[in-house]
C-alpha cells in the first residue's frame, strides 16, 4: 500500500497544476455512446446512439459556474442477443467511468487526505484493502451460491456496475498516468461506511468521548453525526414537501446529480430509473437524496455509535450500507419491502436513518393512507423499521442525527452521552429538534421550504446556543473554538409532483443565511485538499431532471 502515498503526493501535484486551468472554464458538457460485447466495451465520442449502443451518456461538469454537475446515463435501450443485465449494468458503469475520470481522480485525492491524512497509516490501509477483498469475496461467492435469489441478482448488478466504472475509467488514461485501481474505488465508494469501518479496524482511534469539554463534544458530535432531513406536509394535505441538506467535510463538495435508466429485463426489478445527489467515482448518493423509479423517494441521516462494543458485530461477511440501499432502491415496491431488503446481510458499517416515501399512496388534499412513509434505523447488529404515517400526518417528520426508536438511541449509547453532555444531544431537545419544532409551520411552498432548510441564525436564535453547530444548515468553519472546514454544504428540495417527475432543486455549498460570507479555501483552510472545487461558495438553487 506504499502505491497510495505515492499517487497522493503525484495527483495533489498534477492536479493542483490543473486547477487553474480547470477554474478557467465555467462548463464543460461530454457526451457518448459505449458498445460492449463480453464485457469488452468502446467508447465513441460526442454521440448518442440509442438504436445499437449498449449504454449512453452525458456529463455537463458546471461545478465552477453552478456547483453541479450533471450526469445522465441510459443502459440497455435496445435487446441484444446474449447481454445479460450484468453487462447492462457494466456497460452503464463504463460510460460514467469515461466521463467522469478527471472528477473521480479529484474526489480521491480529496477524500485520501481526509481519511488518511500525512503521514498515511499504512497498516491501516492494508487492514482496509485487505478487509474490502475479503467481503468481494464473500459476496461473489453468495452470487455464484444463489444465482435464482432475486436479492443476490441484484447484488450482482451493482458489483458489475462497479467493475465497468473501473474499466471505463481506466480506458480514458494511458500507460503513463497514474491509475486508479479497485481499491480507489471501494474507498470513494464506502466513504460512509468508512465512518464505522476504521474505528473496527483501528479501536485506538475511537475518541473517549466522556472526558471532552462542552465545546468538544459538539465538534465530535456534530462532526461525526450528518446531515438535516424535513418532510413537510401541508395542513390542508395539499402538497408535501422532502429536503436533505448534507453535513460532511467541505472538501467533499464535488457535486454531482445522476440519472440513471437502467433497462434491466429482472422481473424482479422495481425501480429501472433512479434519480440521486451524488459524487464522482460514486454508485450511490452518499446523502441520501433519491427519487426512485417505484414511485418512491428514499432520504438519510447518520446516527453516532457512542457505545463502541456494539462494533464486534462487524464482519466482512455481510454488504455495506451502500451496497444494501442501491439493491433496496432497484427491489422495493414498498417502504416495507425497502426496509426489509435494507436490513439483509447488515454490516454495521454507516449507521443511518433512513426515511421512505411511497408517493403511490399520496393523494393530494387526501388523508395519508397508512405505510406513506416507513423509517429505518440501524445498529451493528440490529435494524428496527416501523411505519411512521400517523406522525407525518400530523404536519411534518424530522431528522437530525438523533434515533428516533428508543430500542436503537439506547443501545447505541446516547443516554450516555446525554447524561454526561446534557439535552442538546437528546432527540427532543437538540437544537435541530427546536428549531424544525418552531419553524416547520412556516412551510407554505418551495420558496419557505428552501428557507428551513438553509437556515442558519446562530448569532440570534436562542435555539442555537451560540454554536454555528446548532443549526439546521451548520458552518463548522464559524465555530469559535476548534473550527473545521466542515459542516452543512448543500441542500436538494423537492415535492410531490416534482418528485414523481424526478426532478429536484439543489444548492451546493454551505449557507450563507441570515448574512454569513460564503466559505472559501482561504486562510487555515487554504492548505487543505480542495482539488478541482470552487474557490469560493456563493451559488443559487438550480433545478435538475432526467435527460433520458
Amino acid at each position: 500500500m506504499e502505491f497510495y502515498k505515492v499517487i497522493k503526493l503525484l495527483l495533489a501535484f498534477l492536479f493542483f497544476a490543473l486547477g487553474a486551468i480547470h477554474q478557467s472554464y465555467a462548463s464543460t458538457i461530454k457526451l457518448g455512446s459505449t458498445y460492449c460485447e463480453d464485457r469488452t466495451c468502446k467508447f465513441v465520442p460526442n454521440v448518442l446512439d440509442f438504436n445499437k449502443a449498449t449504454a449512453v451518456g452525458t456529463f455537463n461538469d458546471a461545478i465552477l459556474s453552478t456547483g453541479w454537475g450533471i450526469l445522465d446515463i441510459s443502459a440497455g435501450n435496445v435487446p441484444v442477443k446474449g447481454q445479460t443485465d450484468a453487462d447492462i449494468m457494466f456497460a452503464a458503469g463504463f460510460v460514467e467511468g469515461v466521463l467522469t475520470a478527471e472528477q473521480m481522480e479529484y474526489q480521491f485525492i480529496n477524500l485520501f487526505d481526509t481519511f488518511f491524512p500525512t503521514p498515511v497509516d499504512e497498516n491501516l490501509l492494508k487492514e482496509l484493502d485487505q478487509w474490502f477483498i475479503k467481503q468481494r469475496h464473500w459476496a461473489d461467492n453468495m452470487i455464484k451460491s444463489y444465482p435464482d435469489n432475486p436479492f443476490w441478482r441484484h447484488a450482482s448488478y451493482i458489483f458489475a456496475q462497479l467493475d465497468g466504472l473501473l474499466a471505463g475509467y481506466k480506458s480514458t488514461l494511458s500507460k503513463s498516468n497514474v491509475t486508479l485501481d479497485l481499491f480507489a474505488l471501494n474507498f470513494l465508494n464506502a466513504n460512509g461506511d468508512l465512518f464505522d469501518l476504521l474505528k473496527v479496524l483501528k479501536p485506538s482511534s475511537i475518541q473517549d468521548w466522556r472526558r471532552f469539554s462542552q465545546q468538544e463534544a459538539r465538534n465530535y458530535f456534530y462532526s461525526t453525526g450528518h446531515c438535516s432531513v424535513l418532510i413537510k406536509l401541508l395542513p390542508g394535505f395539499e402538497n408535501l414537501f422532502m429536503s436533505h441538506s448534507s453535513w460532511f467535510v467541505y472538501a467533499a463538495t464535488n457535486r454531482i446529480y445522476k440519472h440513471y435508466n437502467l433497462n434491466v429485463s429482472d422481473s424482479a426489478t422495481a425501480s429501472r430509473k433512479i434519480s440521486f445527489s451524488s459524487y464522482p467515482g460514486y454508485l450511490e448518493s452518499l446523502d441520501d437524496f433519491y427519487h426512485l423509479g417505484s414511485g418512491m423517494a428514499m432520504l438519510q441521516t447518520t446516527n453516532n455509535i457512542f457505545n463502541s462494543s456494539l462494533y464486534e458485530y462487524v464482519s466482512p461477511q455481510s454488504l455495506l450500507a451502500w451496497q444494501r440501499v442501491r439493491i433496496a432502491n432497484m427491489m422495493a415496491r414498498s417502504g416495507k419491502e425497502w426496509t426489509d431488503v435494507v436490513a439483509k446481510y447488515n454490516s454495521g458499517t454507516y449507521n443511518n436513518q433512513y426515511m421512505v416515501i411511497d408517493l403511490k399512496l399520496i393523494k393530494l388534499g387526501q388523508p395519508l393512507p397508512d405505510n406513506t412513509i416507513w423509517v429505518a434505523e440501524q445498529i451493528p447488529g440490529l435494524v428496527v423499521a416501523e411505519d411512521l404515517t400517523p406522525i407525518l400526518r400530523a404536519g411534518y417528520f424530522p431528522s437530525y442525527n438523533i434515533p428516533f426508536f428508543e430500542e436503537i438511541f439506547n443501545k447505541s449509547g446516547y443516554p450516555e452521552y446525554v447524561k454526561v453532555h446534557g439535552t442538546e444531544f437528546s432527540y427532543q431537545l437538540a437544537p435541530r429538534a427546536k428549531i424544525f419544532r418552531r419553524d416547520q409551520s412556516k412551510v407554505k411552498d418551495m420558496k419557505s421550504m428552501k428557507a428551513v432548510m438553509r437556515s442558519n441564525d446562530y448569532k440570534n436564535d436562542t435555539y442555537s446556543g451560540g454554536s454555528a453547530w446548532g443549526a439546521i444548515c451548520a458552518r463548522g468553519d464559524l465555530v469559535d473554538e476548534a473550527p473545521s472546514a466542515s459542516g452543512c454544504y448543500d441542500t436538494k428540495v423537492s415535492d410531490f409532483k416534482m418528485a414523481l417527475k424526478f426532478q429536484a432543486d439543489i444548492i451546493n455549498g454551505p449557507t450563507v443565511d441570515s448574512g454569513l460570507s460564503p466559505f472559501s479555501w482561504t486562510g487555515d483552510f487554504a492548505s487543505l485538499s480542495h482539488v478541482g472545487l470552487p474557490q469560493t461558495y456563493n451559488f443559487t438553487f438550480i433545478q435538475t431532471k432526467p435527460r433520458f
